[in-house]
């Protein structure tokens, strides 16, 4: 994006944050990524103290996601109350059903809600509405108010605001969905079995550079989802190694599945009817 437009969209959502905030604090939702990372850093540039982040640890939050949140807030002074939504607590949301999300994100808002009586944000963009989101059900039900939505910021302007605002390698993190959405519709979620998934990406994801890693639970088996350009790199030999140490680690926590590559696709452990859904 050029950047008279970059600034004329960090302007835009100043100014609407400025007057979400001349009305209320605001208390912003933050999972780690860059699109929440970002509206953070903006409604505190704006709002100062009147800001608050949010951030709920999970075992279907990776750990180094946390601590992103925790770095930046210590870094830039940002308000920042980190807590457990408790959406493990919900049988809806551990039997994964194909509104999951829903669950999860009633847990956070409401959570967040008994917290503070701020103006919830979220860091949802307009990319995301032509995507199947039953969080944004969620969101409506608890007033949350989506700032890049209201300015018309997709995906690639969050990613331009944020290196104008200095952001470093927040700017350029790949999307990075909640653990849980790498369990196939219909298995329950387990914290043990979010480990292993996270173990197993951390691994591959190290020994071959993979921009995007997934690692799928399925019906069928685990099956490890690169990037196109990822998977081309790696041999034959290579991709049974990767398998076998993958297999291992689910074997050695008393999960024994068979293990295989895939090209990566958006959301192909989310079934609707027996059919994936991109």
């Amino acid at each position: 994006m050029k950047s008279d437009a970059i600034m004329g969209k960090l302007r835009e959502l100043e100014a609407l944050l400025a007057a979400i905030g001349a009305r209320s604090d605001v208390a912003v939702a933050v999972s780690g990524g860059v699109d929440s990372l970002t509206l953070a850093a903006v409604a505190h540039a704006t709002l100062g103290r009147g800001a608050t982040m949010y951030h709920a640890r999970s075992p279907a939050v990776p750990a180094e996601a946390s601590a992103r949140v925790e770095a930046m807030a210590a870094a830039r002074g940002w308000n920042l109350e980190m807590f457990d939504a408790g959406e493990f607590g919900r049988a809806e949301y551990r039997a994964n059903p194909v509104d999951r999300c829903f669950y999860c994100k009633t847990s956070l808002y409401g959570s967040m809600r008994a917290r503070t009586a701020a103006q919830l944000l979220s860091g949802t963009n307009v990319d995301d509405l032509g995507e199947y989101r039953p969080g944004l059900r969620a969101a409506d039900e608890h007033g949350v108010r989506h700032p890049y939505v209201e300015v018309g910021a997709a995906k690639e302007t969050v990613r331009a605001v944020a290196r104008k605002l200095g952001l470093g390698s927040v700017a350029e993190l790949p999307a990075a969905p909640c653990l849980a959405s790498r369990i196939e519709t219909g298995i329950g979620i387990d914290a043990a079995m979010l480990a292993l998934v996270h173990a197993s990406e951390r691994l591959v994801g190290a020994a071959v550079a993979a921009r995007t890693v997934r690692c799928r639970v399925r019906a069928a088996g685990v099956v490890l989802e690169l990037d196109a350009a990822a998977l081309d790199r790696i041999a034959p030999e290579r991709r049974a190694a990767l398998a076998g140490e993958v297999a291992e680690i689910f074997a050695d926590a008393g999960y024994a599945r068979a293990v295989s590559f895939a090209p990566y696709r958006n959301g192909s452990a989310f079934l609707v009817g027996g059919n994936e859904r991109s």
